[in-house]
């Protein structure tokens, strides 16, 4: 063992309490990280074992070529295919049985009369198939449906709605359907397909209430014969299916499927994890940092000492790396064992809030566990690698010097790098969010806004401190005081403690400020939009729901309380050759209770060819009034399709505008997103509201509200967002006070003397308290606020680059209440830093402080 090592070795056993806060910000950031990776391979084989178990039957699947995908959508909309075609199936040698699949939108009610699902997820109704080995759900109790109205519902969502066999309730295709239980199912072992729910029908009463017409099924399933491999069955297939129809193996199937799950949610939720994981790591960079900075200039007698007795440089810096070497080793060996409890204690929780976690052992793959080892070690090293070169740099001369200065809040070279990197920042942020609107842009000025707070902080931190610290004096008398001189000590100190604090805080804001926007954008949309007085709707986001009844606008138009009543349906269709959402609609409706802005032509004579489109599309099409337009539909049928109508507006009313008339030959499963009712004059809301209610009741109960709570429920998935955003942050914020509270402790070792001497001439062991406790706050304070003013000018960046980058126009807007929360929970948060070094302080014993060399 060489001198260096054997050094950094007594070092670490000589003062493991100084690398306490260094160690846990590794391990933290390290387990979360792993915790993520393993989780996440873990879902993704569950669910591949799910779907292989689940179709293992299924040899191979007839289903229409081609999909029309609307940008948004990883899946695309494919045309139904002809029932008829089971006989031509059934026919090629090789095949054992062929079934018809039909698929659609069907949300049961459950006991309580509120429906199951619907906020994600989707929720499906089908035939029931009577050949197990091709039916991905198996019967688990009761039977399966003979008559019209039985049905077999996943058991996941019988016990979601307390549900039971030979319970009555009502499926919403849209249309609502009476319908009875007799039997539970199973999905590949599970009580359902994640929060999947689906209803088995039978075939007669699926073809009746999901499809456009009978003889119409999503695919027809296939299982082979004896000897007959899938591929070899997906040939023969093809060689007698008509055109526009193909043929693909059951393996084929189930891997489409389990990519649909991983681009729709595992992908999205792991990225998620991952981007927090980054946050977590750079905060616990900061405090590693800010860690071996303070032992460095704590030991910089010592290193003085070593360089006078003949210690090189590099062997000095290599000391420093090779206790940061030690420190990231086992941190990040430890922080990978604390991951894989990570992911199996999330293996565990999922069940619990509603998302069943496949079931099977966690997924530990290399990459898994070797990545997080490497980013550990690098972040710690990469950490401490400049106080290490500041060490190897320590003149032998030091030895003799008692203390030293920091001058670095004075250093005129980082007030004028932090000023250019600040001017730079600003500008690219300008002229990517107003001049030229760029993401690109926008994004190089954030990063330079932060980098341009790290280089500042040292700088900023001695006025600030002494602004935020102006009341302690007043406040808390001598003890006040105290405490802001301590925290205007050492300005790159106070600056590199509280800049882990600020980041997280930063991030914070950046996601609290955003979602108010997003919020204050859907208000906007909505009063700017929307004329009517209440809305029938369904949910605001994911894919779950059944839609309205497209009756629905019928019925309620009929009552005298009402002056006009219009759905809104949703069509695809490809318009000269790109997928695009239609929407399918009354137009003369859709005018007087939507503010479309000036309409140039007329949506009054649409009919059965004309098109309606907004100005932005027809500008991106080289359209206007009188062009033509060619429309290829789900069927396979064209049409050309004539502009007689350019309109201002899009948010709730789409780009592309269609009539019934029009959308009723290509349709399959029709349902409306949104009935918008306005009330004949003097009628109050009220009574209308209730007039409305008494009607959607007869359709399936959905929800009627005012104008300003269909706003206020638009943007309810945002609120979730949130909470998850600030769960997630947690971690970081934790990394970041474990920072202040490492470099506190630090901080009254380096002070033991002087503690000893203010304990010495009078000062009480509350009083010693209170001032370490002030000086964390007003470290925290700093932090804070940077972090609030940061967060505040990011959040802007990405509201305007988004508004720059879209059709939509985004209202930006600060939440003073939210923004005061995270000021007092970043404040109490430096507060509670603050009590172990506290204490600790209080604890030391006089005599031995002041005789502490």
């Amino acid at each position: 063992m060489n001198a260096s090592l054997r050094l950094s070795v007594s070092s670490l056993r000589a003062h493991k309490r100084r690398f306490a806060g260094t160690f846990l910000a590794v391990f933290l950031g390290v387990a979360f990280l792993a915790g993520t990776l393993v989780m996440g391979d873990t879902l993704r084989a569950g669910f591949d074992t799910m779907f292989g178990n689940a179709t293992s039957g299924t040899d191979a699947v007839v289903r229409s070529a081609e999909a029309i995908t609307t940008p948004g959508e990883s899946q695309g909309v494919r045309a139904p295919v002809a029932t008829d075609l089971v006989r031509t199936v059934e026919q090629v040698p090789g095949v054992a049985a062929a079934v018809p699949d039909i698929q659609g939108a069907g949300q049961l009610v459950g006991a309580n009369g509120k429906p199951i699902g619907g906020q994600g997820p989707p929720t499906l109704a089908g035939n029931w198939i009577d050949d197990p080995k091709l039916n991905p759900y198996e019967l688990a109790e009761g039977r399966a449906p003979k008559r019209s109205g039985e049905v077999v519902v996943n058991r996941g969502t019988a016990e979601k709605g307390d549900l039971k066999i030979g319970d009555t309730t009502v499926l919403r295709t849209p249309d609502p359907v009476e319908v009875t239980i007799v039997g539970l199912a199973t999905f590949g072992g599970e009580d359902g397909m994640a929060q999947v729910t689906f209803t088995g029908m039978t075939r007669a009463d699926a073809e009746k209430y999901l499809t456009a017409r009978p003889g119409e099924a999503s695919t027809i399933q296939v299982r082979a014969g004896p000897g007959v491999s899938q591929r070899e069955l997906v040939d023969r297939l093809t060689r007698v299916l008509p055109q526009g129809v193909e043929a693909i193996t059951g393996q084929e199937s189930a891997e489409e499927n389990t990519d649909m799950i991983s681009s729709q949610f595992l992908s999205v939720f792991t990225t998620l994890l991952l981007v927090f994981s980054g946050i977590a790591l750079l905060v616990a960079t900061f405090s590693i940092h800010n860690t071996f900075a303070i032992v460095v200039a704590q030991r910089t007698r010592e290193n003085a000492l070593l360089r006078a007795l003949g210690a090189s440089r590099r062997q000095v810096t290599a000391s420093t790396l090779t206790e940061a070497s030690v420190v990231a080793v086992t941190a990040s060996a430890v922080g990978i064992a604390g991951g894989i409890g990570v992911a199996a204690g999330l293996q565990a929780l999922f069940p619990a809030i509603g998302f069943p976690f496949p079931e099977g052992d966690l997924v530990i793959n290399a990459l898994s566990m070797l990545l997080p080892l490497a980013v550990g070690f690098v972040v710690c090293l990469g950490s401490a690698l400049l106080p290490a070169v500041r060490a190897g740099r320590t003149a032998p001369l030091a030895a003799l010097r008692e203390t030293a200065v920091d001058q670095s809040g004075a250093s005129r070279v980082r007030a004028v790098t932090g000023a250019g990197l600040c001017a730079l920042a600003v500008a690219l942020t300008l002229t990517g969010v107003l001049v030229s609107p760029s993401l690109w842009l926008a994004a190089t000025g954030a990063v330079l806004a932060l980098a341009a707070f790290v280089v500042l902080g040292p700088v900023a931190s001695t006025t600030a401190v002494r602004v935020l610290g102006g009341p302690l004096g007043r406040l808390r008398g001598v003890t006040g005081s105290l405490a802001r001189r301590n925290a205007l000590r050492s300005p790159r100190r106070t600056a590199a403690t509280a800049s882990a604090l600020m980041i997280g805080v930063a991030v914070v804001s950046l996601f609290t400020v955003f979602g108010a926007s997003l919020k204050a954008t859907m208000d906007q949309t909505v009063s700017r939009s929307f004329a009517g007085d209440v809305a029938v709707s369904t949910p605001s986001f994911g894919a779950g729901g059944s839609g309205l009844s497209p009756r629905l606008a019928g019925a309620l138009q009929a009552l005298p309380e009402v002056d006009t009543a219009v759905g809104l349906g949703r069509g695809v269709a490809e318009v000269d050759g790109k997928g695009r959402a239609l929407t399918v609609t009354d137009p003369l409706a859709l005018e007087r209770t939507f503010d479309l802005g000036t309409v140039q032509g007329s949506l009054r004579g649409l009919g059965t060819d004309g098109i309606a489109i907004t100005r932005t599309e027809a500008q991106k099409q080289g359209l206007t009034t009188g062009d033509r337009t060619r429309l290829t539909f789900t069927d396979g049928e064209k049409a050309t399709f004539t502009v007689r109508a350019v309109y201002g507006r899009s948010e709730l009313a789409g780009d592309y505008v269609i009539t019934r008339a029009a959308w009723a030959p290509h349709r399959t499963q029709d349902s409306d997103t949104l009935v918008a009712v306005t009330f004949k004059d003097g009628v109050s809301t009220g009574a209308g509201k209730a007039a409305v209610e008494k009607v959607a009741a007869r359709y399936g109960h959905p929800e009627v509200q005012t104008r300003d709570a269909y706003a206020q429920s638009s943007a309810g998935g945002i609120d979730m967002m949130l909470t998850l955003v600030y769960a997630l942050l947690a971690l970081a914020v934790l990394i970041a006070l474990l920072g202040i509270a490492n470099t506190l402790t630090l901080a009254i070792h380096e002070r033991t003397r002087e503690l000893g001497l203010l304990r010495a001439v009078g000062q009480t062991r509350s009083q010693l308290r209170a001032m370490v406790r002030w000086e964390s706050v007003l470290v925290a304070a700093f932090g804070t606020v940077g972090g609030l003013t940061l967060g505040a000018f990011l959040g802007w960046v990405l509201v305007k680059a988004s508004d720059g980058t879209s059709d939509s126009t985004f209202a930006f807007a600060v939440p003073p209440l939210q923004l005061t929360v995270v000021t007092l929970v970043g404040l109490t948060a430096g507060a509670l830093a603050g009590l172990r070094p506290a204490r600790r302080a209080a604890r030391l014993d006089v005599l031995r402080a002041i005789a502490t060399e």
